[in-house]
């Protein structure tokens, strides 16, 4: 396992311990104090308890040596734990819409005044592990640990809306309580959005997407960039797990022989691996110059 998968596993079981304790404070405030914003709250810490074992799982699958069964490694299992909590993130979304929507037409308390307490304390502890897992997930290029992020930092959105939706029942008093539900509603739209924002770039490696230029860019010029390459053709980037694999298509001399033309291809190897450490395999294909790259 590499280093970068471990920093990834111990983001998630980090957030899993801070969203177990988050999620039964929220739910104990919200049923005492008579606000479904918080209890909504509680819901979506208990879905981030999920989405963080999720990618756990994902990351440890993805570390997996390639073997005869999967030659091309489990990288994959990455972006699809990403996909599943970008999913989870919708269904949350949908189910607290649907919750708020029931709940402003029917006659409840107004909150109680102390619960503003809890989702200031919430919203402060999210929104540090949501910049925490998202920083981990940038650093090693984890997209499951950056849509694990962005699920804490809606956390700490939902809590920010609660905190909002009670202010106004409580200063408005009589014929405000459902400012509380109003506030859940409006925070379901913005998990959507946040969901639907982190299943693209999942979706994007799970149908294997050329990377951009800043990956592309470098792998072309390392190899061009070893003597006896002439020119470089066809190259192929597809993100794997935590890292890249390469094909690329490279000229030489038409005379060259073929022992000579093996070792410069290991060259291209090299040279690729060390100019992008993330690419974890190169598949190199030589080929007669044809006095033109294209």
């Amino acid at each position: 396992m590499t280093r970068a998968s471990r920093r990834g596993i111990r983001s998630a079981q980090f957030a899993i311990l801070v969203n177990t304790c988050l999620a039964i404070i929220k739910l104990a405030a919200g049923l005492v104090g008579h606000s479904y914003a918080l209890v909504a709250d509680a819901v979506e810490s208990t879905a981030d308890i999920f989405s963080s074992t999720i990618v756990w799982g994902g990351l440890r699958v993805a570390a997996r040596d390639p073997d005869e069964a999967y030659p091309f490694g489990y990288g994959k299992a990455e972006p699809l734990a990403a996909a599943v909590v970008s999913l989870m993130l919708l269904g949350a979304a949908l189910g607290i819409a649907l919750e708020s929507i029931s709940e402003i037409s029917t006659p409840h308390h107004t909150p109680a005044a102390w619960t503003l307490a809890v989702l200031v304390a919430v919203v402060l502890v999210k929104w540090t592990l949501a910049l925490r897992v998202r920083a981990v997930g940038t650093d090693i290029g984890s997209v499951a640990i950056k849509a694990d992020a962005s699920h804490h930092l809606s956390d700490a959105v939902t809590s920010a809306a609660a905190f909002v939706g009670i202010s106004i029942a409580l200063i408005g008093g009589s014929g405000w309580e459902s400012a509380d539900d109003w506030a859940a509603l409006l925070a379901s739209g913005i998990i959507a959005l946040n969901g639907v924002k982190m299943l693209q770039p999942a979706l994007y490696d799970l149908m294997d997407r050329m990377p951009g230029p800043e990956v592309v860019g470098p792998v072309r010029q390392a190899a061009e960039s070893v003597p006896g390459v002439l020119a470089t053709e066809k190259l192929a980037v597809r993100r794997s797990g935590l890292g890249y694999r390469v094909t690329i298509h490279v000229q030489t001399h038409p005379d060259m022989l073929l022992r000579d033309a093996h070792v410069l291809g290991g060259k291209v190897k090299g040279a690729i691996r060390t100019a992008v450490p993330q690419v974890q395999a190169v598949l190199v294909h030589m080929e007669p110059f044809q006095g033109a790259t294209h």
